[in-house]
């Protein structure tokens, strides 16, 4: 029996192998909410639910979603599994796990086989918000007004740097 999949998606796909996941990977949805950048976060697990993440895969482009964040721990396979069947682009983000410190994550994700390409981000909450920055910056290729967020985004970044050591 199939998952019930929605008719049109966001243009970004957030998704996790565990609801464990989406502490480090809301920080990809906070970077997308400060652009305004619609997306769907969802659990899609490589290893427990293979079906559903075929089904997510196969079906997203068709849906609307533009770029895929997959966020995975341990042994890491959702973005590539999820990058072996779709053309879009998949960023991963390696979740940092007990035993090595996301460094497994990692090296799952950033290993990928030639002519299958994914996205490999740092490590925890610092990859998922440049995870969501780098989809918001692929969307805005093509979307002005996205451009232009971003742009101001960079520039309040900037201002917001001291230009000394002692505290304000």
């Amino acid at each position: 029996m199939g998952e019930t999949i929605p008719d049109r998606a966001a243009p970004v796909a957030i998704i996790m192998g565990s609801r464990s996941d989406w502490p480090t990977m809301r920080a990809a949805a906070e970077s997308l909410d400060s652009l305004g950048v619609a997306y769907d976060a969802r659990v899609v697990s490589a290893h427990r639910t293979p079906q559903r993440m075929y089904e997510f895969a196969t079906t997203a482009k068709a849906r609307g979603v533009k770029v895929i964040i997959a966020g995975a721990g341990g042994a890491a396979h959702l973005p590539g599994m999820t990058a072996s069947l779709t053309e879009l682009p998949v960023l991963g983000v390696p979740i940092e796990s007990k035993a090595l410190k996301g460094m497994d994550s990692l090296l799952s994700i950033v290993q990928m086989p030639g002519g299958v390409p994914v996205g490999a981000l740092a490590i925890g909450e610092a990859g998922a918000r440049n995870a969501g920055l780098l989809a918001a910056q692929i969307l805005a290729l093509s979307d002005p007004a996205l451009s232009e967020r971003l742009v101001e985004l960079r520039r309040r970044q900037t201002a917001a740097v001291s230009h000394t050591v002692e505290d304000a």
